[in-house]
């Protein structure tokens, strides 16, 4: 079992994905409900919500994504567009994270006074969550990327799973089976990015 910092250092966006994965469906799905219960929110509310769709519902989800970007992609421009859904599509599933308004709303109401900051705090608990997610399937030896088609797709996305109105889409992450390493990526000095501050 790898370490939690290993497990860090090996999240990483891998975009080359098949169908053959490694591991068994239930096993997936056992790590998408333990991170989702598990993850924190503020104030504990809990308004990140999960679909999880694989094979010809995972499809399906980029098939909707191809017809959406048909329609605002140039004639000249959209082969490419359309290359880069394929390779979504070729993976075995995609987790739609989304955010429960109504929930929110309810914090703001109860709360007034931290009104404005329950939406900027449910984006980072469902930035906490998709990383969790991301974490524990890369970790299960699964490639993993994560998307944002979010407004072209919601309307269709919902009404194919009968979602809920109040659910905002947020984030699409696909997941596969690996077909390639990592390109290596530049990481700037630490020096750069943290400060300490102690009595000497």
């Amino acid at each position: 079992m790898r370490s939690f910092t290993e497990a860090v250092k090996n999240r990483r966006s891998i975009y080359a994905l098949g169908k053959n994965i490694p591991v068994l469906e239930t096993e997936i799905m056992a790590a998408i409900e333990r991170m989702t219960r598990e993850v924190p929110s503020p104030f504990n509310m809990q308004s990140a919500r999960v679909v999880v769709a694989m094979k010809e519902h995972h499809e399906n989800i980029w098939d909707i994504t191809e017809s959406a970007m048909k329609k605002i992609v140039p004639e000249d421009e959209f082969e490419t567009a359309k290359k880069k859904l394929d390779g979504f599509a070729a993976g075995y599933g995609t987790i739609l994270f989304f955010e429960e308004s109504d929930t929110i709303y309810e914090m703001q109401k109860k709360y007034p006074a931290y009104a404005d900051n329950f939406p900027i705090w449910a984006a980072q608990a469902n930035g906490m969550l998709q990383f969790a997610i991301w974490t524990e399937l890369e970790n299960m030896g699964l490639g993993v990327n994560i998307q944002h088609y979010n407004m072209l797709i919601e309307e269709d996305v919902k009404k194919i799973f009968n979602l809920s109105g109040t659910w905002d889409l947020v984030a699409q992450m696909v997941f596969g089976e690996k077909l390639e390493d990592p390109r290596p990526i530049e990481k700037i000095s630490t020096g750069e990015r943290v400060q300490v501050f102690r009595k000497v």
